[in-house]
């Protein structure tokens, strides 16, 4: 099998397995408990807090653990303080979490606005910044595209903030660039960043976000008190661990796998463009190094997925949660009606390499024209 869509999810690392047992099993207490063991536990706690932060890039911040980074793009909406009477902008490139939290927010009266995206999936930053102005009181905009890869600059829209909006906050989901790209939380100028564990090789249900200091939320969960009172509930610790590590896995050597992952990209991108006629990569060589998605002329994407999985390649047609209504990506991209459908995305990890590559493009290839051949499906 070859997997291909590691945006969407990643297989877990064997050492994230061993922290679960661990924590699961030998050091299963209950962080807030008084006994000594739980010390310990509480200890393991606060250090997989401050492992990430350091990560991350800002010790003075704060993280909350989360269940997921869909619970942290809304913790960051939701909980954030605002006005009615204040704006809201996010990207409509958004993933569901912040998209649709948005749209949520509209309809109990908030003033949201959104801004388009370029053909590369990225923001548009001339309407942003149009956008954003003295009433703004939220913006979100994500830090790599799900969908494409893009990368927008958010130090650049901080910029803006501070000068139009100099009270606003500004969230970005990290999702997809954390542990993906080099960057430095401090030099992106956000408030609140979203990071997930199931997209770094770590499980699913855990994920966390970052609260820079001075920077308070509403609690969203009323019980004991866990999490700076934001989200109260005993503390899902294996998982958290497990995520830790997988975080720890991912930063190891970075430079090293970044490297191999964009020159594998890059491979597919000149494999893809030299193969095959009537494609368009909407994915950027200077993109996150992780994500490629390519449009199929008048070829439906779903088709191709399945035509592909008999050979046991498994691609994605763009957000896994968003996958069996997708069109909303689609339109934003401008791409013509004949190509709008025929979206495909490659989502690489460290597990994959050079020698599947060639097979897969052949393939891609092969169903492709014999898809063309018999028409639309």
């Amino acid at each position: 099998m070859i997997y291909l869509d590691n945006a969407a999810t990643t297989k877990m690392r064997k050492e994230c397995l061993e922290e679960i047992e661990k924590f699961s099993v030998e050091c299963f207490y209950n962080p807030s408990a008084l006994y000594k063991p739980a010390l310990e536990a509480a200890k393991s706690l606060k250090e997989a807090r401050r492992t990430l932060l350091e990560l991350l890039g800002d010790t003075n911040g704060g993280l909350i653990f989360t269940a997921s980074g869909t619970e942290a793009d809304n913790l960051a909406l939701f909980c954030a303080l605002k006005r009615k009477s204040g704006k809201i902008v996010v990207s409509e490139g958004e993933h569901a979490a912040v998209y649709n939290s948005a749209l949520e927010l509209r309809n109990r009266g908030y003033n949201v606005v959104c801004a388009p995206v370029k053909e590369d999936g990225g923001v548009d930053m001339g309407t942003l910044e149009g956008l954003i102005d003295a009433e703004t009181d939220l913006v979100s905009v994500m830090h790599v595209s799900n969908e494409t890869g893009a990368v927008n600059p958010l130090s650049e829209i901080a910029g803006i903030i501070k000068r139009k909006s100099p009270h606003a906050l500004f969230h970005s989901d990290g999702v997809q660039a954390f542990g993906k790209i080099p960057f430095n939380i401090k030099d992106l100028g956000v408030d609140m960043y979203s990071i997930s564990g199931h997209k770094l090789h770590g499980p699913k249900g855990v994920g966390a976000l970052y609260v820079k200091a001075g920077v308070n939320l509403k609690p969203v969960i009323y019980g004991g008190g866990q999490e700076g009172g934001v989200r109260s509930a005993t503390e899902n610790l294996a998982y958290i661990m497990a995520m830790k590590r997988a975080a720890e896995l991912a930063y190891q050597n970075f430079e090293k796998r970044t490297a191999k992952l964009k020159a594998l990209k890059g491979l597919y991108f000149d494999l893809l463009t030299k193969s095959i006629d009537n494609i368009k990569l909407i994915s950027s060589k200077e993109g996150a190094p992780h994500i490629l998605t390519a449009a199929f002329y008048d070829v439906r994407g779903e088709v191709l997925l399945h035509a592909l999985e008999k050979h046991g390649i498994l691609v994605g047609i763009g957000s896994a949660c968003s996958s069996k209504k997708h069109s909303r990506f689609e339109r934003l991209l401008n791409l013509p009606e004949k190509w709008r459908e025929g979206i495909v995305r490659i989502s690489l990890s460290e597990d994959n390499n050079e020698e599947e590559a060639g097979f897969v493009v052949e393939k891609i290839k092969e169903e492709y024209e014999l898809l063309k051949s018999i028409g639309r499906i």
